[in-house]
């Protein structure tokens, strides 16, 4: 049976790093799906085991940041800050200042799949308005997106994971990593000018988007939602307890009906935790991992180091993801010291940045882009995502050191 575990294991975690099966119309969220199942269908986990294996705080409070996004999508928030921006006056490099902000902040409180899935394809339409090629603005909406969300534990998936399973505090992490998420920032800005200022010029085309009215009534009640949460995380209410609290609030309205806010949820995204959640724990319960991580300490090979730690967030988060590393190290790496909790989640965050593959939030941002007709290849992507990725972990990397919080070897 441990063979047969093994195989299922290894099998999602190449689909994993593939993003599809050759020949089927599957993604991630259906390859982790499917090897839940075969555990479940192969006897090696019962119903019971595989309910257990499942973090539910944690996909509560994906569920809860999801209403809270719907509510401002329903405010019609996320297109009249795109638009207002297309329609900003001043230069090229101050649009893509703004963009860089804005992406960051939002994703820092909304997630930043909420942020860059809403944001994408009205950003084409506001910058090819203005002339510009709106491949670079996709390059740093997306890497923004994901310097942003790593400056909280609500800011991405693999952050609320590490929040809830890891036990790391709030407002730890806060004082810890908004200063390497503000300084990826403003990497991500100067390297996409950089790269870009001198060839993001196309022929423009007739601006007939206006500014589209924002109902302030509900994005008020979205503001003050957002205000409830922060604070809930400094009470000694569960977060997740915090985060529900919040979405149940905002489903109490006489406007928005409850499916309207549902269909905004990304569902794919829970069932892709799901099913992780199953196969890694199937696998940490026949003994292999605990024996792998036994010779692996001792060969002094652990990522508690930022030796380790960081080259291994930088090749794991570009080939399966972040978010099955995290998922994956969690599972089979008990005890794991709070520094090296802190490190996974800030270096695995930036790592996302080096090619499209890293992170789910450029994966939305190409297919948002290309349903309006724009394609970001892969090479253009890492034109500016690798010097972004190096320089921002880089600069994570001598902060972390510089706190104490992880030792370089």
């Amino acid at each position: 049976m441990t063979f047969f575990i093994f195989v299922v294991f290894v099998a999602t975690y190449v689909g994993m790093a593939l993003g599809r099966v050759p020949g089927l119309a599957l993604d991630r969220a259906g390859i982790a799906l499917i090897g839940a199942i075969a555990l479940l269908a192969g006897g090696a986990v019962s119903t019971r085991e595989a309910v257990g294996a499942i973090d539910f705080p944690t996909l509560f409070i994906l569920f809860g940041l999801m209403i809270l996004s719907a509510q401002f999508a329903a405010s019609g928030f996320y297109d009249w800050c795109i638009l207002r921006m297309a329609h900003m006056k001043g230069s090229s490099a101050r649009l893509l200042w703004v963009t860089v902000l804005v992406a960051g902040g939002l994703s820092s409180v909304l997630a930043n799949n909420v942020v860059v899935f809403a944001m994408t394809p009205l950003l084409v339409v506001g910058v090819t308005a203005r002339g510009l090629d709106p491949r670079p603005f996709l390059i740093a909406i997306a890497a923004a997106a994901n310097a942003g969300s790593a400056a909280t534990l609500i800011g991405n998936p693999q952050n609320i994971l590490i929040g809830q399973v890891g036990g790391v505090e709030f407002w730890f992490y806060l004082a810890v990593a908004v200063g390497p998420a503000l300084v990826s920032l403003l990497i991500v800005f100067a390297v996409v000018w950089g790269i870009w200022h001198r060839r993001w010029q196309i022929l423009p085309v007739p601006f007939v988007a206006p500014v589209p009215p924002l109902d302030r009534r509900q994005f008020g009640k979205g503001l003050g939602a957002t205000v409830l949460l922060v604070a809930g995380f400094a009470t000694p209410l569960p977060h997740e307890i915090s985060v529900l609290v919040v979405a149940g609030v905002l489903l109490l309205s006489r406007r928005l009906t409850t499916r309207q806010m549902l269909e905004r949820v990304d569902w794919s995204l829970l069932v892709l935790f799901a099913g992780l959640f199953i196969v890694s724990a199937t696998l940490t319960r026949t003994g292999w991992p605990a024996g792998m991580v036994t010779l692996l300490a001792t060969a002094g090979l652990l990522p508690e180091t930022l030796t380790v730690m960081t080259p291994l967030a930088l090749i794991a988060s570009n080939t399966i993801g972040n978010v099955p590393t995290v998922m994956l190290l969690l599972a089979v790496w008990p005890q794991i010291p709070a520094g090296a909790m802190t490190g996974l989640a800030v270096l695995s965050t930036l790592a996302g940045n080096l090619f499209l593959v890293g992170s789910l939030a450029n994966l939305i941002t190409v297919e948002r882009a290309a349903a309006v007709g724009v394609r970001l290849t892969f090479a253009k992507h890492a034109r500016c995502g690798i010097p972004i990725t190096v320089l921002s972990m880089a600069a994570a990397v001598a902060w972390l050191w510089f706190l104490g919080l992880m030792p370089v070897q």
